[in-house]
């Protein structure tokens, strides 16, 4: 068993036996904060900007790490055991992939809201481009788990926060709707800019190093194409068939996020005479960091 994996196991054990070990806590009062757990910051910002001043939130992958190797620490594991729900993004991120089981098991009572319900996902970008799964009850293995990264999506994220929060608070029932109808009409209105500020471009396709972008390419009739094959940094042959595609599709910008390594991106950059340009799917503040990327890429393709 990997060593790393071990220890968050006996991590587990320790906070579920010291959790037992704990007179039995008194009934939340009106003035407490319900404390929810989320995997990623856009989520955060989602469950704050519904929950108010009502919500705690526990954000499990910290800022800057990635979510494909990111390990939960134990002062994150004992923050667990107090939380009355997990708003998981469902949607093949893998750390819920790897983690999400046996951090339940330090608070099996907390409800666990599956937040991509309703949400039809698309292959990977070196997947099959025509394969789609909607509900996903079943294999989502090769499906492209950025599911937040489409402001349409987004509504169906917020909603089924919404009901999650209402289900363990029902007294502020009024209050989260309120909420969370003010935040969809500020979804509404971040999808028309963004249509704007990409509308008229005659170049419509973008290169990236990690695909992560593929929601929001589908829904701005954008074509994107990932530097990174299967997980893994591109081999010589692949850059140079990649460098031969940019150079064809006249792209001059290679568009990186702080994750993942940018050798590749630059490598690409520097051969095509173009520029490597960072933007990140993980900020937490939603709206202006949507707006901020589509501007950016709207320029890349100017």
């Amino acid at each position: 068993m990997n060593y790393k994996i071990l220890h968050v196991i006996i991590l587990l054990i320790a906070v579920v036996l010291g959790n037992a070990c704990i007179e039995k806590a008194q009934p939340q009062s009106s003035q407490e904060k319900l404390i929810v757990v989320v995997s990623i910051l856009p989520q955060a910002d989602f469950v704050e900007q519904v929950g108010g001043d009502k919500v705690e939130v526990i954000i499990m992958i910290s800022p800057g790490a990635s979510p494909a190797t990111y390990e939960p620490t134990a002062s994150q594991l004992k923050a667990v055991s107090s939380a009355k729900m997990y708003a998981k993004i469902g949607s093949g991120l893998p750390f819920e992939e790897v983690w999400l089981d046996k951090i339940r098991s330090v608070n099996p009572d907390m409800l666990l809201v599956d937040t991509s319900e309703g949400i039809t996902l698309i292959a990977m970008e070196e997947h099959h481009h025509d394969e789609e799964i909607s509900g996903h009850d079943g294999d989502i293995s090769g499906m492209d788990p950025h599911i937040w990264l489409s402001p349409e999506n987004a509504k169906i994220l917020v909603q089924n926060i919404c009901n999650g929060l209402v289900r363990v608070d029902p007294a502020n029932k009024t209050y989260y709707e309120q909420n969370k109808e003010h935040y969809i009409h500020d979804l509404e209105a971040l999808d028309l800019d963004i249509n704007e500020s990409l509308s008229g471009l005659k170049n419509r396709t973008f290169m990236v190093f990690h695909p992560s972008w593929g929601y929001f390419a589908r829904d701005y009739n954008l074509t994107m194409i990932a530097v990174e094959v299967e997980g893994k940094e591109p081999s010589a042959s692949d850059l140079e068939h990649l460098i031969k595609t940019a150079k064809e599709k006249n792209i001059r910008v290679i568009f990186v996020q702080p994750q993942f390594s940018t050798k590749s991106a630059e490598v690409i950059a520097k051969e095509i005479g173009g520029n490597v340009v960072p933007v990140d799917p993980l900020a937490k503040d939603y709206i202006t960091n949507l707006r901020k990327v589509s501007n950016t890429i709207a320029q890349g393709l100017t």
